[in-house]
């Protein structure tokens, strides 16, 4: 090898390699931001306190309308054996009812369902869709079905239902056309969060609320196995010691569909007839 030829090599093996270029990222959602209507479907009683109490507490706070929806009553939620399904639906129906109050929810809707039998049906995506034109949320929280670790059923299918109920089902009026009869219009749900994601990709900062979703979790007596409001202080206190200064944050995968809601359009207008050719005189 040439001189000449090993000094270049040996010059370009020392030069940096050219880095890529960073790929353009696309701009970050921006928050969501109210007052607006809001609605939480969601499979059992407790599931949303638990899930996302404190950010229904921070809307309710900020002048949101909030809706609950409940799949099933939690007839199955028990280990007492004194207990029958009929007993504890009532009781945790009350229990709900009384968290709804604590967060200041305006409604809270039980459609019935039995606990841990929740199918992804036809049935259940009608009544959500129902209700989503009936209410007309601007953002729902709901499970997420689709969640890579282990997923109730319940949670899984009720996830799933309202997913396929918000797109684009309740957009689309010729689905369950039997809704404009009783006057209501096709809707579009622009924001869903999806609680009990494995990969949130959103946060609200609940730090101001976390007392009063607490509250709100303390209401369902019959889930808590004897736990106590003194319980949840000492764990806060213990993570305060872990993370001083830390945010409390409940978390969410966004599911933001932001597509322009269809226009109704109007009838073309009806071609002229053309004019009968009389026959001449003869």
């Amino acid at each position: 090898m040439s001189k000449g030829k090993e000094k270049r090599q040996k010059k370009k093996r020392q030069q940096p390699e050219a880095s890529v270029a960073p790929q353009p990222q696309p701009d970050a959602l921006p928050p969501i931001q109210g007052p607006a209507r809001a609605m939480v479907i969601m499979a059992h009683p407790d599931d949303a306190d638990f899930l996302c109490a404190g950010t229904v507490a921070k809307w309710c706070a900020e002048g949101w309308e909030v809706i609950y929806v409940v799949v099933t009553s939690g007839d199955k939620g028990t280990h007492d054996p004194a207990m029958h399904p009929e007993k504890l639906a009532a009781i945790r129906e009350e229990e709900q009812r009384e968290a709804c109050r604590v967060l200041g929810v305006k409604e809270c809707i039980f459609l019935g369902y039995p606990d841990g039998f929740t199918s992804e049906s036809a049935e259940l995506r009608g009544q959500i869709v129902r209700l989503l034109r009936l209410y007309r949320p601007d953002v729902v929280i709901t499970w997420d079905a689709f969640r890579g670790t282990f997923n109730h059923r319940d949670h899984r299918n009720v996830g799933q239902a309202t997913m396929d109920a918000i797109y684009p089902i309740v957009r689309d009026r010729l689905f369950y056309q039997h809704h404009e009869h009783e006057g209501l219009e096709s809707h579009q749900v622009n924001e869903v969060l999806l609680a009990g994601a494995d990969k949130p990709d959103y946060s609200v900062d609940i730090t101001d609320y976390w007392e009063k979703k607490i509250e709100a979790i303390l209401c369902h007596t019959s889930q808590l196995g004897g736990r106590t409001k003194e319980d949840f202080l000492r764990e806060r206190a213990e993570r305060e010691k872990r993370e001083p200064g830390k945010p409390i944050e409940e978390r969410f995968r966004r599911w933001s569909i932001r597509r322009p809601m269809r226009q109704p359009q109007a009838a073309a207008p009806a071609e002229p007839r053309p004019k009968p050719q009389r026959a001449a005189a003869g």
